[in-house]
């Protein structure tokens, strides 16, 4: 077999990440589908095409550090962390039970490549320029990346840190925001509008991309260009991604009734066939 381009392999990873979404939610009987979903090929596309990290080695001290500020979304980290190798597949059908490591919301004490606990919304991004400011202290070239949701922008420390950022010329760190236009009361710009989220970032001194966040070529690109940019004008970089909730699913994709609920039985099988479908075209295409 030829070597397989990187995106072909993220493709696929994703492909199982979302299966895989699915079913540990399903098995746990609560969870995130909707947000743990429009992410999966964000996640898959650092984890297996951008960050440096090894599942072997999790404290290795060059790694690249990932927040996960929408922690209600762990699914997705434990998805992609266990396609990593960081732990065993067998751990993913405890998700959210008594003794797991794979807790509701992602805990940096029990489960190996978490860096930061993390769940309380808004707090992220400000986590996320502690870690690139110490970085930077102690001389490091490793570069932070924080993911958050559209909804989550609706609070006010976000904002606080995105000055934080740009005030302290965090070159090192890139903010990701899954843009699917929904949160768990519905649309965002219904429930508190956004307006036009780059525009915000830019006008506190980010360097900004918008990317389509379910297309890893693009994405990757939109990295490269994002790292570029930052270390050119010694500023922290965006990328607003575009994303539908519950992608992959047919009967989830974009409905805010999904951010927040497991599947039933038959549910979990439409979905499961939905997304092997597409693993089989995924491999099949290689």
């Amino acid at each position: 077999m030829a070597d397989m381009p990187a995106t072909d392999a993220i493709r696929r990873a994703a492909a199982r990440m979302r299966l895989d979404i699915v079913e540990m939610i399903a098995e746990a009987g609560s969870g995130h589908p909707g947000g743990s979903l429009s992410a999966a090929d964000i996640v898959a596309t650092l984890y297996f095409g951008v960050m440096n990290h090894d599942g072997n080695r999790p404290d290795m001290p060059e790694r690249d550090r990932f927040v996960l500020s929408k922690g209600h979304a762990a699914p997705v980290l434990y998805a992609a962390l266990s396609e990593a190798g960081y732990f065993g597949r067998e751990h993913l059908t405890t998700l959210r039970k008594l003794g797991s490591m794979l807790q509701g919301h992602p805990d940096s004490k029990k489960m190996p490549g978490v860096e930061v606990s993390t769940g309380s919304l808004g707090q992220g991004l400000s986590i996320a320029n502690g870690i690139a400011l110490g970085l930077r202290m102690d001389g490091g070239s490793q570069r932070v990346f924080c993911l958050m949701g559209d909804g989550e922008l609706q609070e006010g420390q976000v904002w606080e840190a995105a000055m934080f950022a740009a005030h302290e010329n965090l070159s090192s760190l890139t903010a990701i925001v899954d843009s699917n236009g929904l949160q768990i009361d519905g649309a965002c710009n219904e429930v508190m509008c956004l307006g036009e989220i780059g525009r915000k970032f830019a006008a506190f001194g980010w360097q900004v991309i918008e990317v389509d966040g379910h297309d890893p070529d693009a994405m990757i690109a939109a990295f490269g260009a994002a790292h570029a940019a930052s270390e050119a004008n010694n500023a922290p970089s965006v990328l607003v991604a575009s994303t539908v909730k519950g992608k992959g699913v047919s009967f989830m994709e974009n409905n805010a009734g999904w951010h927040g609920k497991a599947p039933s039985a038959d549910e979990t099988e439409q979905a499961g066939n939905e997304l092997r479908a597409v693993i089989a075209k995924e491999t099949a295409d290689v």
